[in-house]
């Protein structure tokens, strides 16, 4: 599909130097990580305002031109690639923090703002937002995707965090949805229609969000375990006596020996780990630990160390955020399928060991890393592309990590979305009368299809 040239034009003129049809910039925002593509917007506008991106969207549905909404670019499964051409709306440059209400636990910002620059301007404030996907994603993407991330079995995903959006709908209009109430029940929730549309619907260009007061203690735990499966046991375990961990995250020995060499850590041993962090009061923390540690104990964990300090904390979560890079790394030059599932928690260590199983077996040693105290973990595949049996052997495994899931009762995707790449999952998770409504949500919304056409599923 060739975007109207006339409509392009209109773009340029109202625009100007924030309108580019640069090669290298169409190719900055042609794809996310981890998915490759050729295809490539025709334009990029680089807009600031709510307004502005109003405008540009009534101009680009005039003309039927389709618009990709664009953040940080971190997203992974395909979200950001222009399969029908068109114009790239990049948001980074509404990267204002408008209100913060501290006594009501509450903040409004520009989309383009990114989670990192969120938690400094609340660092004198006594407060923080503790979503925490690794990558210092936007967070009008991360409301976009439904992401959750390392505090999610504590504090929530998105869906939960949301207050109320400013919303640019596919004619142009502006729709404000939700409030600063933090209970509703006036009218659809459309609110969380738009959380996790993936751009599909509408242009997020403000959120309110929830904030909440930095814990009185934290501290962090790393330990070791013979096995996953012992590892995946003692989260399960500690999930069930309801232990209020703020995070949970395993890496298998593939994983934290890719952690170990990539972030130079000292005295630590390439194999299944655990990194666990414990907010609250001082007695709360002591008795979570005490009850922590002691259930460890009984599946073998080797090795405890506690970090207090922020210093300390720091070193173990930085390690933990590269991962994905680290994981890269032990295969250069490969490219890689990160995938996620999330499965019930009495689930996790089965699906864990058997997608380990099939790794081997077709020939892979993939890092594995998880968001476990939700049940949620992500495998990393490296192949090169080169290689015509590594490839279909690669695109094998994780088809059959989805199939696991879904059989285990939980999901294609715990937090990356749908995207390109697991379109095909949907109607196998949801049914295909499930997905129709999807589908005439979209048309009625977007009759057009304009806004990010050909993620989630296929009008």
């Amino acid at each position: 599909m060739t975007t109207s040239n006339q409509g392009l034009t209109a773009l340029k003129a109202v625009f100007g130097d924030r309108y580019s049809d640069n090669a290298n910039m169409r190719q900055e925002h042609s794809t996310g990580e981890g998915y490759i593509s050729d295809a490539m917007p025709e334009a990029v506008l680089m807009l600031d305002t709510t307004e502005a991106v109003a405008t540009a969207v009534g101009i680009c549905s005039e003309y039927s031109i389709p618009v990709i909404p664009f953040g940080a670019g971190t997203s992974l499964e395909g979200h950001l690639v222009p399969v029908n051409g068109g114009v790239s709306i990049d948001l980074t440059g509404m990267d204002q923090v408008l209100e913060i209400n501290a006594e009501d636990f509450d903040v409004k910002l520009q989309a383009g703002v990114t989670r990192e620059a969120l938690n400094y301007e609340l660092k004198t404030s006594g407060l923080f937002f503790p979503l925490d996907p690794g990558a210092n994603a936007s967070l009008g993407g991360m409301a976009s995707t439904r992401a959750s991330g390392t505090n999610a079995v504590r504090y929530g995903t998105m869906k939960e965090v949301v207050l109320g959006l400013t919303v640019v709908t596919p004619n142009g209009d502006v729709i404000e949805t939700g409030g600063r109430a933090r209970k509703s029940a006036a009218g659809y929730d459309l609110t969380h229609l738009y959380v996790g549309a993936e751009g599909t619907l509408g242009i997020i260009t403000e959120l309110r969000l929830r904030i909440f007061p930095v814990p009185e203690q934290i501290r962090s735990a790393v330990c070791g375990f013979a096995t996953v499966n012992d590892a995946a046991q003692c989260v399960i375990e500690c999930m069930q006596l309801a232990v209020p961990m703020a995070r949970i995250e395993l890496l298998n020995s593939c994983q934290m020996g890719a952690c170990i060499e990539y972030s130079k850590l000292q005295d630590f041993t390439a194999q299944p780990t655990l990194f666990m962090e414990f907010h609250g009061s001082k007695a709360s923390v002591d008795e979570q630990i005490e009850l922590v540690e002691s259930v460890a104990q009984e599946y073998g964990a080797q090795g405890f160390r506690w970090a207090e300090t922020l210093e300390q904390r720091n070193q173990l979560w930085t390690a933990r955020h590269k991962a994905y890079f680290a994981g890269m790394a032990l295969n250069p030059g490969a490219s890689v399928i990160s995938t996620d599932v999330c499965v019930p928690i009495s689930k996790l260590a089965d699906c864990i060991e058997l997608a380990e199983a099939k790794a081997l077996e077709l020939g892979f040693n993939c890092p594995l890393v998880g968001h476990v105290g939700d049940g949620n973990f992500h495998l990393l595949i490296p192949f090169y592309p080169d290689n015509q049996a590594q490839v279909l052997a690669a695109k094998e495994l994780s088809h059959h990590l989805v199939q696991l899931a879904l059989a285990l009762q939980g999901t294609c995707t715990g937090e990356h979305g749908i995207g390109l790449r697991k379109m095909d999952y949907l109607i196998e998770e949801h049914g295909a009368k499930a997905v129709q409504t999807m589908a005439v949500i979209k048309r009625a919304l977007d009759p057009k299809n304009i806004m990010n056409p050909g993620k989630i599923f296929e009008l």
